[in-house]
């Protein structure tokens, strides 16, 4: 049974889809079966692979998926590195998202869609979008962990209490299985005293939940997307592919 972990914060560019596609993969090189769904209207995670989100013949996409026209088999692509698929998502998504609105079973579709497919995963990981909206709602009602990129800069814990408490709310009332895994330190630079402040108040807030590992402000993290490869893939030697190598070791020993 795979374990479902929802990568969210309401925050834009804190490296969620970044450490969604990097984790995936590092995840997926450990020998985990492991399945990344693009759930952004973005489609950064696609585009991110090498996938043209914009191509006529790409096929059926999550938006399919969510309006119940295709299922989420249909949609997985198989990326070309061993272990790791993709199910690909395109900005059409953002219109899925208000047709669904007036459907039944609205806050569980995406969790109905991964129960069908979950038995042939060890890991699925879902990029959620930027905002607390119905497509993330329907991440953590599909997820089993909550795993939250915190960029290392000032206002980084503005709106997180909100996004913790949409948490608790989804716990009580759809999801009561739902865990926060861990908090990432995101884009930290060690060579200022900003990022090293911001880190100590993640650890004072969310204590043994921050994970270890911090993800470095890296040149090369922020290259790879536009070659459509993971920082692994791009360059396995640089301290972003050493970070999520570490922070995907963490993430598998807090989920066994």
């Amino acid at each position: 049974m795979a374990k479902v972990i929802c990568i969210t914060n309401q925050k834009g560019g804190v490296g969620k889809t970044t450490t969604a596609v990097n984790l995936s993969y590092y995840l997926a090189k450990a020998k985990y079966r492991t399945l990344l769904i693009d759930f952004d209207p973005q489609g950064n995670a696609t585009s991110g692979l090498g996938i043209d989100k914009n191509d006529p013949s790409l096929g059926p996409t999550m938006t399919e998926v969510i309006l119940g026209t295709a299922t989420l088999e249909e949609t997985i692509r198989r990326t070309k590195y061993k272990n790791f698929d993709l199910a690909p998502a395109t900005p059409e998504l953002a219109n899925a998202e208000v047709e669904i609105t007036s459907m039944q079973k609205k806050f569980v579709r995406l969790r109905d869609a991964v129960k069908t497919i979950e038995m042939g995963y060890d890991y699925i990981i879902i990029d959620s979008p930027p905002s607390l909206s119905l497509l993330t709602v329907n991440g953590m009602i599909a997820s089993d962990y909550l795993l939250l990129p915190v960029q290392t800069e000032f206002y980084a814990l503005e709106g997180v209490a909100q996004l913790l408490e949409s948490m608790k709310l989804v716990m009580k009332q759809a999801n009561p299985h739902l865990k926060l895994v861990g908090v990432v330190a995101t884009m930290y630079d060690k060579r200022t005293s900003l990022s090293g402040q911001v880190f100590a108040e993640i650890k004072k807030y969310f204590k043994t939940l921050a994970f270890k590992t911090t993800i470095p402000r890296n040149v090369r993290v922020a290259e790879s997307p536009s070659h459509g490869v993971p920082i692994g893939a791009y360059d396995k030697f640089s301290k972003g592919a050493k970070a999520y190598k570490e922070l995907a070791k963490e993430v598998v020993e807090r989920t066994k």
